[in-house]
């Protein structure tokens, strides 16, 4: 692990020693913006070759936090969702994401999905990034290829999560 990351990750563990509270988590946003566009990190985690959409690059012994490099290589929508019980921040390192926000007008029920409408849509460029804490419904949309470090509460393979549907407003 590159000692950016090192250091990055005993940071996380300071502000996050009280829980993911949202001025904690901006903290680790406030961080993680440095990271994104430090050289050492980019060439470590997105050699040119690098074509893997998800991989975990660090894993918290401690508290379980994961930091995760994603390489797009090309569009790629996903549908509104949360974390399940956790957070996530997203980082933009290359490309450009386009975020939406969404409020849960209707919850999941009896195996059905719960309804949402979207209520705030932003860019995320190279070295932005932002936080959603438990339950904070978002969508991200690429249009062409890009490269995130992203991060969850807990390691997300294998959970299962609430589907949503966006309606009309």
């Amino acid at each position: 692990m590159s000692q950016v990351l090192e250091e990055f990750a005993a940071e996380c563990r300071q502000h996050l020693k009280d829980g993911p509270s949202d001025t904690a988590l901006e903290k680790v946003v406030g961080g993680l913006k440095k990271v994104l566009v430090n050289q050492d990190v980019i060439e470590t985690y997105f050699p040119p070759e690098n074509k893997t959409e998800r991989q975990v690059i660090y894993e918290d012994p401690e508290m379980g936090f994961c930091i995760l490099a994603h390489v797009n290589t090309g569009a790629k929508t996903s549908p509104p969702h949360d974390h399940g019980p956790n957070w996530a921040i997203y980082g933009q390192v290359e490309g450009e994401t386009e975020m939406t926000e969404f409020e849960c007008v209707e919850p999941p029920k009896d195996g059905l999905p719960g309804k949402v409408k979207p209520v705030k849509t932003y860019k995320m460029t190279p070295g932005s990034a932002v936080h959603y804490n438990v339950g904070k419904l978002h969508a991200p949309e690429r249009v062409a290829a890009t490269r995130l470090l992203r991060m969850e509460g807990k390691n997300m393979d294998g959970v299962t999560r609430d589907a949503f549907v966006k309606v009309a407003d």
